[in-house]
């Protein structure tokens, strides 16, 4: 997104239609790209294609008074508008059939060496939700990093911290979800 997008972004918030229309194009192709991001690896998990998903965020996002002032809060916002689509799909399908909410998900490195695996998204979102209670920012890291497919660099960029902060904070967060994932499994069998 170019930089007069944040200009555009205020103004948006501000209740200029004007502003909206322009910033449509660009809003809704990085709402693809992200979309995109967040589908990747998981056809036959989610019965939403990108385009419905982005349709989705959009019609979310146009229908919020918004003061949005940066390209950051967009990303942010974006993030969790794509994992609440996703949590309320999966609820949706939870209720039609029982593991209906399963999603692959990647907490790997940037290399890639760990397989997507496949997780209740209901669960992943709990488990996302209580680390956001305890550490926000290394959660809004995971939601950027798993919902929007955004990189490290990227990532540091939208929240203004260093790379090395991100990839710690990063590191941190994936093991702390992997824990969380692996109790959360074996209190459900011992259940």
């Amino acid at each position: 997104m170019p930089d007069d997008i944040s200009q555009l972004l205020v103004r948006w918030g501000r209740g200029d239609e004007s502003a909206l229309a322009e910033l449509m194009p660009f809003v809704y192709s990085e709402l693809r790209r992200l979309g995109r991001s967040a589908l990747r690896g998981r056809q036959g998990e989610t019965v939403l294609q990108p385009t419905a998903l982005v349709h989705e965020a959009w019609l979310r996002l146009v229908g919020k008074q918004l003061s949005l002032e940066s390209r950051a809060q967009f990303y942010a916002l974006a993030a969790k508008l794509i994992r609440d689509i996703l949590v309320d799909q999966s609820r949706r399908r939870r209720a039609l059939k029982r593991g209906g909410s399963q999603i692959a998900l990647s907490l790997s490195d940037a290399d890639g060496s760990e397989q997507p695996r496949c997780l209740d998204f209901l669960i992943v979102d709990e488990a996302l939700t209580h680390l956001a209670e305890i550490k926000p920012r290394y959660a809004r890291i995971v939601e950027l990093r798993c919902m929007t497919g955004l990189t490290i660099v990227e990532t540091a960029a939208v929240l203004k911290i260093s790379h090395a902060t991100v990839e710690r904070e990063w590191n941190f967060a994936r093991l702390w979800l992997r824990r969380e994932l692996r109790e959360d499994r074996a209190n459900r069998r011992s259940a």
